[in-house]
């Protein structure tokens, strides 16, 4: 087998590996470069077809998508800050009352725990008690080492490094939508013509794959919508829509989904009282979680040219090795790889 590998093999691989370490001490420093690189891809077609449709340069058109981008990301900042602060105010102003319905709740559920301890051993009452009170002690503690003022002064440090990061991403955004065409010729510029025109089928595939796993993020997203419009007409009809747009909205990020906002609305109804509507809502997330997860690979798998089986085992094992990114980053290896095989670029003709 290995009498096989010529010495550009050999070559390859020893690059890899070299990269591979590489990127592993670097890929940590440089996330906003890296964002600012992927979002300039995702911008590009919108700034040929503004060169396209006007007539206009490069640079014009790259100045155009760019504003429209800031306007954007301005609108959804100032839209999530203002709905934040107002929630907030809203918060405080009921708090009374939620803090008076909790201790009702609490009290009815003591008056329940003390009815049924009676016909309990008092060995097993008291050992049971014990723990509890252990378990809220060690929960207060961590609480209290959580909100410190070291940790709050910690986390208000972060903010100049955070926003240092924003300018950093804007700026090499700006600079990458601007150079990407001369990074390309650039590139190709070290291929020789055939590697260049695999790369060029590599690009081209992962971009269809990028669109394609948008389209189906969309497309699952709909059937969440739908389905949580129609359960929330029957369970809570007054705020039937705007919960079903929140949901819809809150769907797009993956692994949580509408999860996020169902579950903890069912457990506050739970904890209130309302058992019929918790229950209700409860369901109505069991079910979205299991559309999520029946129909999601279905649909990327459609969408990005991989089975619905390669597709579940790509972002899982991206989800385990990597975290939240290898949810994207999963797929997008296996894509790559079966790309640089269809290509040539990666020649496998290993038998047992």
């Amino acid at each position: 087998m290995f009498k096989q590998i010529t010495k550009r093999h050999w070559t390859l691989i020893i690059l890899t590996i070299i990269g591979i370490i590489a990127a592993y001490f670097i890929l940590p420093v440089s996330v906003p470069l890296i964002v600012a690189y992927v979002t300039a891809l995702f911008l590009n077609p919108s700034i040929r077809w503004f060169q396209y449709r006007f007539h206009i340069s490069r640079q014009f058109a790259v100045s155009i998508v760019f504003l429209l981008f800031l306007m954007f990301l301005g609108l959804m900042g100032t839209f999530a800050v203002t709905r934040a602060v107002a929630q907030t105010i809203q918060l405080i102003d009921n708090a009374p009352y939620y803090i008076s319905q909790l201790n009702q709740v609490l009290i009815d559920l003591q008056n329940n725990m003390n009815s049924f301890m009676e016909m309990l051993p008092k060995e097993f009452v008291d050992q049971t008690s014990s723990r509890i009170e252990e378990s809220l002690r060690n929960s207060t503690d961590r609480l209290t080492e959580t909100l410190n003022i070291e940790n709050v002064a910690a986390l208000a440090t972060k903010i100049p490094n955070l926003i240092v990061s924003l300018l950093v991403y804007l700026i090499a955004l700006f600079l990458f939508m601007l150079d990407l065409p001369r990074l390309k010729s650039k590139l190709h510029s070290y291929l020789t013509e055939e590697t260049s025109e695999k790369v060029k089928f590599m690009n081209a595939r992962l971009s269809y794959v990028v669109f394609g796993f948008l389209k189906a993020q969309f497309q699952v997203s709909i059937i969440i919508f739908i389905v949580t419009l129609v359960g929330l007409l029957f369970i809570a009809p007054e705020i039937a829509i705007l919960m079903a747009l929140i949901t819809w909205l809150v769907d797009f990020i993956p692994i949580i989904g509408s999860i996020a906002i169902i579950g903890p609305w069912s457990i506050y109804m739970i904890a209130i009282g309302d058992l019929t509507t918790g229950t209700q809502l409860a369901v109505l997330a069991i079910v979205l979680l299991a559309i999520r997860r029946t129909v999601e690979p279905k649909f990327m798998g459609t969408q990005i040219g991989l089975s619905p089986l390669a597709t579940l085992i790509a972002m899982y094992i991206g989800l385990k090795l990597i975290g939240f990114l290898g949810f994207f980053i999963g797929p997008l290896v296996v894509i790559a790889f079966n790309s640089a095989k269809e290509a040539g670029l990666i020649k496998l003709n290993v038998k047992i």
